[in-house]
């Protein structure tokens, strides 16, 4: 691809914004593939440009040689040549790490065959953004460096989103906009907390449903940020906490399910080619639904899970 500096700035801060990609990614890209400048390789990431420089880049192709033996599937929720959105299975890690030994989605993705976006780097093709292992529901996956992106233009004003269903161990007061920021949890660096000095955080909660024993309640949430582990946080901020989240505060014992009872339940985002609102559901979990099956009336449940009555509580509690 070609661009043209604009103005006086530094090589890597040109390309972060015009990928919309984080920096270190940036920098990894120019230190191990390179970037032309004026007819010139360049591999320094802190070339100062002074504008009107000619730059010329080119995007690796996928590699898809490293894929670990799968014996897992994901349901497909919506495919064309350009984006691909799943139902991500709960205990499933999005992409490989250092710590990660079982197979990812990453690798499920590879596996298929699938086309994918290589921006976000050789361990993360195809993936825009994430969900935490025990969390279940939509991802959208990139299947090319444009569509790649745009999604991730829509990530940074909110354009792209998602409704999440969560099981809370006490009701909410009340439908409730949660602003508060977020950052390592200074006694605990493996989780999150509300900290003065942390991100800017804004989640919003709205009742859907209370189990007739009173000890669950059915909430969604939408996020206006995209903070690590954010509705965990911002719902113990408040005291409140998700159904086996032993991490954030849930008290009770453990029992046959063992994971964090939260699902992005529908996830929405403009096609990055064609400019159509597109809005997708991700069926619930065996596990999900069970725990709605043996506390809620089924024909509450039925009704409060509908997409459009969840979309129709946020457009009318705020």
């Amino acid at each position: 691809m070609e661009i043209i500096a604009q103005k006086a700035t530094r090589l890597d801060k040109l390309l972060q914004e015009h990928l919309s990609q984080p920096r270190n990614q940036v920098e990894n890209f120019i230190k191990t593939h390179g970037v032309m400048v004026d007819g010139k390789e360049i591999f320094k990431c802190g070339l100062k440009l002074k504008g009107g420089e000619n730059i010329i880049y080119t995007l690796p192709k996928s590699e898809k040689t490293k894929a670990q033996k799968i014996d897992f599937d994901i349901e497909i929720i919506y495919e064309d040549e350009d984006v691909l959105v799943l139902n991500k299975p709960p205990h499933l890690v999005v992409h490989p790490a250092p710590s990660v030994k079982e197979p990812t989605l990453v690798d499920w993705l590879i596996h298929k065959g699938i086309s994918l976006s290589t921006l976000s780097g050789e361990e993360r093709h195809g993936i825009v953004h994430r969900i935490d292992k025990e969390t279940s529901g939509a991802l959208v996956i990139a299947k090319n460096n444009d569509a790649h992106i745009h999604l991730s233009k829509q990530l940074e004003n909110r354009s792209m989103g998602r409704y999440y269903l969560a099981l809370i161990d006490l009701p909410l007061k009340e439908d409730i906009i949660v602003d508060k920021p977020i950052g390592r949890n200074p006694a605990n660096r493996t989780k999150m907390a509300v900290v003065n000095s942390g991100r800017e955080a804004k989640s919003a909660f709205v009742k859907l449903s209370q189990s007739p024993s009173k000890n669950y309640e059915l909430i969604a949430a939408k996020l206006f940020t995209g903070r690590t582990h954010q509705i965990r946080v911002h719902l113990e901020s408040l005291s409140r906490h998700i159904i086996y989240d032993f991490t954030y505060g849930f008290k009770k014992k453990r029992d046959i399910i063992s994971r964090v009872m939260l699902h992005a339940y529908m996830i929405y985002f403009i096609h990055p080619k064609t400019g159509e609102l597109i809005i997708k559901k991700a069926p619930l979990f065996g596990d999900f639904e069970e725990m709605l099956h043996d506390n809620f009336p089924l024909k509450d449940i039925h009704e409060k899970i509908d997409p459009d009555y969840i979309i129709s509580r946020f457009d009318t509690a705020f």
